[in-house]
C-alpha cells in the first residue's frame, strides 16, 4: 500500500514549456473540466489553474503557464511565466514541482529551456509529450538516458490519448511523496524542495553557448535516432504556403468561417428559441399582471434570451479558431499575412491578435502581448477592436435579417446574408489596415521587425481539447449573459416603466419614462446620421455590453416575444419603421463603434496608460460617426430614403 504524501494545503505544479508542445492538451487531459481562468494580480494575462486527483489519492492544483522558450522574458507572457517560476509574485508562493513540457519530435529546441529550469534548484519533471508522433516518425529517444544526464525524472506522454498520462500522474505522486518525506525516501538533489530565494540572473552570451554545448552532449547521449521531418506537413506546406495558393486558400477559409456562421448555428438557435419561449409562455401564465410580470417576461427573460439565443453563432466562430489554432494552421496564416501587414507596417505576429479579436476583443488585445516590440505591439493593440467581435453578431443578424432578403447568389451556391456578414467582416479589416497604416507612418514610426516564429507540424485536432474550449467559451458567455446583461435588462426596464405615462397622454408609455427622456435628449445630435430615439437608447447599454443592443431595442419597441421569435417580430418592426439607410448606417456605426467598457479597461491595464484608452475612445468614436454619416447622407441620397 502506498503512503499518500500530506502537504498543508493542495500541492502547487507549473506546467512549462515551449509554445506548441502540447501543454495545453497536457493541461486538459490532467484537469477535465476541473479548471478556471483568471488573470495574475496586475496583469492581463490568462492565469489557467486546476485540480486533479492523483492515483495515491492526493489533490494537486496545476497552473498552465504561458508558453515561452527561456527565461530570459521578451514579452509580458514570458515575464508573467519567468516570474511565477522565480517565485517573484507577491501573495503567491513559487510552485512546489515544475512539470517541463518538451516536444520529443524536437529536443533540442526545447532541452535549454530545461537547463534554464534546473539551474533555478527547484524540483522538476520533464514530460516528453507527442511521443506517439515521434515513434511515428522513427525517433528514438531513451529516456533513462536523458533522465541521467538531465538528473530529472523523465517521463514519455501522449496528452491525447485516454491513458497518456498516467506515467506522469504515477511520477508526481512519487515526487510528492519525496518531499513530503514518505517512505523514508532520501530527496534526490533534482526533487529537494528550495526555499531560499532563487538569484537567477539573465544568461550571458558565454552561457548561452554553454547550454547550446551541454544540449548537444545530452542529445548524443539520449537521442537514439532523430528521425526524420514530418513528410505530411511538408507536402501540406508546399500547397498551402505556394505564393499563388497561400494567400487565395486562407481568404477561402475565413469566407467559409462567416458562411458557417449563419448556416451551422440555425438549428440550435431555432432550439434555443422553443425553449425560451416556452419559459416565457410558462412564466406569464403563472404569474398575475403586474409589474413582477413584466419585469419578468418583458425585462429579463424577452432582453437575456435575446443575446443568449446568439451562443451557437458565437460557439462556431471559436470552433473554427480552435480549430486553426490546434491544427498548426494559424501560424502558417501569420506567415502568410506577414509581407500584407508590413505593406502597413504591422508585424506579422499582428495576425493572431487580430484574428483572436474576431471573438472578442479583450482576449485580442491580451495576445498582443507576444509582439516584443512597444510600438509595434501599441499599434495593434489600437486596432485590434477594428475587427468584428463576436458581440456585434446579435446586432449584424438583426439587421441583415430585416434588410437583406433570404435567397442565395451565384447559382445558389452562397447565401446572400452571409455574403454580407462577410462584407462587414471585411470592412472592420480593410479600416484596421488603413489605420494602422497611418500610426505606423505618424505616432509609431520605426523600422519594422522581421517575423521569426516556428512553424509546428501538422496535426489534428483533438476532440476532447476542442470540447473543453468551447465548453470554457460557453461558460463566459453565459455567465456574461447571467450577470452583466442581467442587470443592465433590469435597470434598462426600469429606466423604460418608470415613471409612468400622465392621465391623458396619447403617446406610447415609454415616451415619458426616464429612458424616453434620455433617447429624445440624444436624439438632436443623431439626427445627422439617421439615427432615432430608439437607437439612441440602445446605444448607451452597448457601451457595457454591445450585444444588448438587440435587447435594448426590444424593450424599447415593447415586445414582448423572446430568442429568434424576438429578433424576427423585431427584425419586422424595423424593416417597417426605419428607412434603408438608417440601417445601413447602424451597421457602419457598429463596423467602427468604440468598444465597450471591459475592451477599454483591458487597453488601459496593456498599455498601463490612461491616455491610448482615451485615444482610442476618440478616434473609434470620430470614425463610427463619420461612416454613419457619410453612409446615411450618401444612402438617403441615391435611394431617397
Amino acid at each position: 500500500m502506498s503512503n499518500i504524501a500530506v502537504f498543508a494545503a493542495p500541492p502547487r505544479i507549473a506546467l512549462v514549456g515551449n509554445p506548441n508542445c502540447g501543454k495545453t492538451a497536457l493541461f486538459n487531459a490532467l484537469t477535465g473540466a476541473r479548471q478556471k481562468v483568471a488573470n495574475y494580480p496586475g496583469v492581463t494575462v490568462e492565469r489557467k489553474i486546476g485540480e486533479f486527483l492523483s492515483p495515491a489519492g492526493s489533490r494537486v492544483q496545476i497552473i498552465d503557464l504561458p508558453g515561452t522558450y527561456s527565461l530570459r522574458a521578451r514579452s509580458p507572457d514570458e515575464e508573467v511565466t519567468r516570474d511565477v517560476v522565480l517565485g517573484r509574485f507577491e501573495h503567491e508562493a513559487p510552485p512546489d514541482v515544475m512539470v517541463c513540457v518538451a516536444d520529443a519530435t524536437n529536443l533540442r529546441l526545447h532541452l535549454r529551456l530545461v537547463l534554464e529550469l534546473k539551474k533555478l534548484g527547484r524540483p522538476i519533471i520533464l514530460a516528453l509529450n507527442m511521443m506517439d508522433v515521434a515513434e511515428a516518425r522513427g525517433c528514438s529517444v531513451d529516456a533513462a538516458a536523458l533522465s541521467a544526464a538531465l538528473g530529472v525524472p523523465v517521463v514519455p506522454t501522449v496528452a491525447i490519448r485516454r491513458h497518456g498520462v498516467r506515467g506522469l500522474l504515477d511520477q508526481i505522486d512519487r515526487s510528492m511523496a519525496v518531499m513530503a518525506g514518505a517512505d523514508g525516501a532520501p530527496a534526490a538533489p533534482s526533487l529537494a524542495p528550495s526555499i531560499a530565494p532563487c538569484g537567477w540572473s539573465e544568461p550571458s552570451a558565454h552561457e548561452l553557448r554553454a547550454y547550446h554545448q551541454e544540449v548537444e552532449a545530452i542529445l548524443a547521449a539520449a537521442l537514439r535516432s532523430a528521425g526524420r521531418p514530418s513528410l505530411a506537413t511538408r507536402r501540406i506546406d508546399a500547397a498551402l504556403l505556394h505564393p499563388a495558393i497561400g494567400l487565395p486558400f486562407l481568404f477561402l477559409v475565413l469566407f467559409l468561417m462567416f458562411q458557417a456562421v449563419f448556416a451551422w448555428a440555425a438549428l440550435p438557435m431555432d432550439m434555443i428559441d422553443t425553449a425560451l419561449g416556452w419559459v416565457q409562455a410558462t412564466a406569464g401564465a403563472a404569474l398575475p399582471d403586474g409589474m413582477l410580470k413584466s419585469l419578468i417576461t418583458d425585462g429579463i427573460i424577452a432582453g437575456v434570451g435575446s443575446v443568449v439565443i446568439f451562443l451557437p453563432q458565437i460557439l462556431v466562430l471559436f470552433f473554427f479558431i480552435l480549430v486553426l489554432e490546434s491544427t498548426g494552421y494559424m501560424a502558417r496564416a501569420a506567415f502568410l499575412l506577414d509581407r500584407l501587414m508590413g505593406g502597413v507596417g504591422l508585424h506579422g505576429r499582428a495576425f493572431i491578435p487580430l484574428l483572436s479579436s474576431f471573438a472578442c476583443a479583450v482576449p485580442g488585445i491580451m495576445a498582443a502581448r507576444t509582439i516584443e516590440n512597444r510600438a509595434d505591439r501599441l499599434a495593434t493593440i489600437m486596432i485590434a477592436p477594428l475587427m468584428t467581435c463576436s458581440a456585434r453578431l446579435p446586432v449584424y443578424t438583426l439587421l441583415i435579417a430585416a434588410f437583406v432578403p433570404e435567397r442565395t447568389v451565384a447559382g445558389g451556391m452562397i447565401g446572400l446574408q452571409g455574403l454580407v456578414m462577410f462584407a462587414l467582416y471585411a470592412a472592420g479589416i480593410l479600416s484596421a489596415l488603413a489605420v494602422a497604416f497611418v500610426l505606423k507612418r505618424t505616432v509609431f514610426k520605426g523600422a519594422r521587425e522581421p517575423l521569426l516564429m516556428e512553424l509546428p507540424s501538422y496535426r489534428l485536432p483533438g476532440l476532447r481539447d476542442l470540447s473543453l474550449g468551447l465548453l470554457e467559451r460557453t461558460r463566459i458567455f453565459l455567465a456574461r449573459a447571467g450577470t452583466i446583461i442581467f442587470a443592465i435588462m433590469i435597470l434598462l426596464w426600469f429606466l423604460g416603466t418608470f415613471p409612468g405615462a400622465p392621465d391623458g397622454a396619447t403617446g406610447p408609455a415609454i415616451d415619458y419614462s426616464f429612458a424616453g427622456m434620455l433617447g429624445h435628449a440624444l436624439a438632436p445630435l443623431l439626427a445627422p446620421i439617421g439615427f432615432t430615439w430608439q437607437i439612441a437608447i440602445a446605444l448607451v447599454p452597448g457601451m457595457a455590453a454591445r450585444e444588448v443592443a438587440v435587447a435594448a431595442l426590444g424593450t424599447v419597441y415593447a415586445l414582448s416575444e423572446t430568442g429568434d421569435a424576438l429578433s424576427g417580430s423585431l427584425a419586422g418592426v424595423l424593416a417597417a419603421d426605419w428607412s434603408l439607410p438608417t440601417a445601413l448606417a447602424l451597421l457602419a456605426w457598429f463596423v467602427f463603434a468604440p468598444q465597450c467598457v471591459s475592451t477599454l479597461s483591458v487597453v488601459k491595464r496593456e498599455t498601463n496608460s490612461w491616455f491610448w484608452m482615451i485615444v482610442m475612445l476618440v478616434y473609434m468614436t470620430l470614425l463610427a460617426y463619420g461612416a454613419a454619416f457619410v453612409t446615411f447622407q450618401l444612402s438617403s441620397a441615391l435611394l431617397g430614403g
